[in-house]
């Protein structure tokens, strides 16, 4: 608004309550009648965002109004980071209630909400964002030709890519896990009685430690 003189009249911003020009006023709400600096609004909006105890609605700082900010009005004033988080956490706030998932490849993790429904848990899936196969229930890359079961029974640190394609060549070779150590061991030959790289001795047949006396081995 221009006063008597022609010149614009400046309103003071909601928070800090300094003299703004109307062109560096920002409202952030449709709902909303307050008007706020950039460097206000937009430490309000990462102030809610980082406190770890809200979602993704940010209210107007304002106590007597319940107004809720809308990111796109707010889009100018805000950094592109504070702007994408934003937009990121109303995303997944979409997926409440609902069985996530993440895209287990490390270069991209995409989250995706689980298609099943209740009764049956979905296992072969393609992610959204890079589309490669990964199984939903395992959370590893697509393990063709090993159960899920078999995935159960590795270690944390045993289910990359490279690990899977192992197990299958292990299963498919009838090769045997050290029980110390799991270091796997292929026999070419000879009897079933194994000495691992570690030291530990065991039977080939059926995984046993082995004694001086082995009888009864289904592998015998």
């Amino acid at each position: 608004m221009a006063g008597a003189d022609g010149a614009q009249q400046h309103h003071p911003c909601s928070i800090c309550m300094e003299p703004m020009a109307p062109s560096a006023a920002h409202r952030g709400g449709a709902a909303c009648t307050h008007a706020f600096c950039g460097a206000c609004l937009s430490g309000h909006v990462r102030a809610k965002l980082e406190c770890g105890g809200g979602g993704a609605v940010v209210r107007c700082p304002d106590a007597s109004c319940a107004a809720t900010l809308d990111p796109e009005l707010c889009r100018g004033a805000l950094p592109s980071e504070v702007f994408e988080r934003w937009c990121a956490k109303l995303c997944e706030s979409l997926f409440l209630g609902a069985r996530r998932t993440y895209c287990p490849f490390p270069d991209c993790s995409e989250m995706m909400v689980a298609d099943d429904d209740g009764e049956e848990c979905v296992t072969q899936s393609e992610c959204h964002g890079c589309r490669r196969l990964f199984c939903a229930r395992c959370a590893v890359p697509w393990h063709a030709g090993l159960t899920c079961e078999e995935i159960a029974r590795l270690g944390e640190g045993e289910r990359e890519r490279e690990d899977l394609l192992l197990v299958k060549a292990a299963r498919e070779g009838s090769w045997k896990r050290c029980p110390r150590c799991r270091f796997y061991v292929e026999k070419s030959s000879g009897c079933l009685h194994i000495t691992c790289r570690c030291g530990y001795e065991f039977c080939y047949g059926c995984g046993q430690q082995w004694q001086l006396i082995h009888d009864g081995c289904p592998g015998a």
